[in-house]
């Protein structure tokens, strides 16, 4: 794979169950580019190991007094600079070519994965997480792909110049082949314990940055509730943890670079002492002495790879694991389903709840949890996060069909819909059945002002579908942002919408407007909206009110609100307080019209029944007047407490 191919066409089925066992996976996926990186690091390593032989080639013909002896090793010095160079380029494209396809391969995965997985990944995974697996752990994961031909190949390189050096010159040859080992595990000890402070560093740096994606997602909010400094000051702190948790990190690997500075020193001080006391004994020639030192004086740079790969590991590890556990995680529901791909039309009926949104009507969902709301809503459109029974669709349950099918049948819009960069023409190219145009669901979603300000903030145009939409369409207003994802919605024209507070962040004019847009664009269609909203609900052809996750009223708007008290509850915020109020209130005016009645009736037949009342009946009949007068003092206590 090069990287003018990426994307892969498939990036395969990872082996998630643990970390160390992804990196193997995502090694043997790319056998062809580490062998390739492997092949230009053997050339490379081993023409720069060759030098030193050459040089004491070089050093014994200049004491031999050999001209073509020197002529040779000359030509074999260009020959090994010419490896070094060609060997140098090739390996640095190969290498950087496996770090930049296992990045892309685990970036594909995740996207894909997240895709499969949809609202249920954020339910399990935390957003913050997920943004760290998806940029900072993908570098680190294709770090240890790329440093691993080149490890490999440093590794070979010391095998073969132990042995040369061995078949060269026995006697300081077997103090090489102990002594490289020895400076090959002399940092082991220590690794242990520096890859558990790198992965606390990584662990802290999560957790900041799951609290910086947080903050910024609710920068508005936070500063509508003067939190804004609050939520700073708890960065800082994550902030500053992650310092210091660096900088015990980076101490650990400083400790480990000197001792892979100084144990190759210490080498090189036995190897020249040793070779002195053989040189002044006639045993090795000053070429040979010459051509050790320099040998083992050149390791140091193959030898280095061992400390990257021990780093590039230890740092790679724990972003492997947090990558293998996202891509562990699996639905609830079968994608591929068990039966035919069909898109059904009919009834949409969830059988845990009750709900029923008959074919080709605006149906509204009254909820008094927003939560219980989101989650009614992502059952409706089939392959939920949670398990449960399946949402029926003209009597055809939508697990059992593929997810595309499900799908294309039902679309659910959350209450948060996110806004993908780009121009408008673009983020309204979306699968639709044709039967709706940009402009008629623009103009049902009142979208005019939203265009007018595109073209505003755009400069190089006048057409306000090819202006410019931000990343998360973050210079428009919440409003704005929801009108345009209605109007995507809109476009798809599926044969069952399901829409989540779709006006929230509108004004009730606004509101007004588009309540009667979409019942106008969705006539003949399935529509469910789960608001509160009583514009909304006045325009529904069937309100339904679900408590505790039962539906306990369907009916009209106008009624509902007179005869069920929760849903009043619901949709005009009323209290307990207020509602014992009005109960109150409506008893004292009975009781008071009880109380009328009698008077009514004298008063029907003129004065002649108070004037022939007895002193008893005059007494009680003035008690009754009191008893009014107290009443009707009390009604207006109640009105103006009310």
């Amino acid at each position: 794979m090069q990287i003018q191919d990426l994307p892969y066409p498939d990036p395969g089925v990872p082996d998630a169950r643990s970390g160390p066992r992804f990196l193997w996976w995502l090694g043997r996926n790319q056998l062809g580019g580490q062998l390739k990186s492997l092949a230009w690091g053997l050339l490379h390593f081993v023409s720069v190991s060759a030098l030193p032989f050459c040089v004491g080639f070089a050093v014994q013909a200049v004491v031999d007094r050999s001209g073509s002896r020197l002529a040779q090793t000359g030509g074999l010095m260009v020959l090994c600079g010419a490896g070094i160079a060609v060997g140098d380029t090739f390996l640095h494209r190969a290498a950087v070519t496996n770090w930049i396809t296992a990045a892309a391969r685990v970036q594909q995965l995740l996207a894909r994965q997240a895709s499969h997985l949809g609202s249920a990944l954020t339910r399990r995974v935390a957003a913050g997480e997920v943004v760290a697996v998806s940029t900072g752990d993908v570098e680190k994961i294709g770090w240890f792909v790329e440093a691993l031909s080149r490890f490999l190949a440093a590794a070979l390189t010391i095998v073969i110049v132990c042995v040369g050096l061995f078949v060269y010159q026995p006697a300081l040859g077997v103090v090489v082949a102990v002594g490289v080992p020895v400076l090959a595990v002399s940092v082991l000890p220590l690794l242990p314990r520096a890859t558990r402070r790198a992965d606390v560093q990584r662990e802290k740096a999560g957790r900041a940055t799951e609290l910086a994606s947080d903050t910024v997602a609710g920068l508005r909010v936070l500063r509508g509730i003067g939190g804004e400094e609050l939520f700073l000051d708890r960065y800082r702190r994550a902030s500053q943890e992650v310092r210091h948790a660096a900088v015990r990190s980076a101490r650990m690997w400083a400790v480990i670079s000197a001792i892979q500075v100084l144990m190759p020193g210490l080498l090189l001080i036995a190897i020249v002492w040793h070779g002195v006391q053989l040189a002044r004994q006639g045993r090795i020639t000053v070429g040979e002495l010459v051509t050790v030192y320099s040998a083992v004086m050149v390791m140091s740079y193959p030898l280095r790879h061992f400390e990257e790969i021990a780093m590039a590991y230890s740092f790679s590890r724990p972003s492997a694991k947090r990558a293998a556990h996202v891509l562990a995680l699996e639905r609830v529901t079968d994608t591929g389903g068990t039966r035919a791909a069909e898109v059904p039309a009919g009834d949409l009926y969830d059988p845990d709840t009750g709900l029923l949104a008959p074919s080709g009507r605006l149906t509204a969902v009254v909820c008094g949890d927003p939560d219980a709301a989101g989650r009614l809503a992502e059952r409706l459109g089939g392959h939920p996060a949670e398990a449960g029974t399946s949402v029926l669709l003209d009597g055809v349950p939508l697990d059992e069909l593929p997810l595309d099918s499900a799908r294309t049948a039902v679309l659910v819009q959350d209450k948060d819909p996110v806004l993908l960069s780009g121009s408008l023409r673009e983020l309204l190219d979306v699968p639709s059945s044709g039967a709706v145009g940009a402009e008629e669901a623009l103009a049902a979603a009142q979208c005019g002002d939203v265009l007018v300000a595109l073209v505003q903030g755009s400069l190089d145009t006048e057409d306000p579908m090819d202006a410019r939409i931000t990343e998360r369409g973050r210079s428009l207003s919440g409003g704005q942002r929801q009108r345009l994802a209605l109007a995507r919605s809109l476009i798809t024209d599926p044969e069952v919408l399901v829409l989540d507070e779709p006006t929230s962040a509108v004004d009730s004019h606004t509101e007004a407007r588009i309540a009667d847009g979409v019942r106008e664009l969705r006539t003949g269609r399935t529509t469910v909206v789960f608001t509160s909203s009583p514009l909304l609900l006045d325009h529904a052809d069937r309100v339904v009110l679900v408590h505790e996750g039962e539906v306990v009223a369907v009916g009209a708007h106008r009624d509902l609100l007179r005869s069920e008290p929760r849903y009043r509850a619901v949709v005009t915020r009323e209290t307990e307080e207020e509602s014992a109020s009005r109960d109150e209130h409506a008893l004292l005016r009975g009781e008071l019209g009880s109380r009328d009645a009698p008077l009514r009736g004298a008063a029907e037949h003129g004065e002649a029944p108070l004037r022939g009342t007895s002193d008893n009946d005059d007494a009680s009949l003035r008690g009754a007047l009191d008893d009014e007068a107290a009443l009707r003092s009390a009604l207006e206590e109640i009105e103006e407490s009310a």
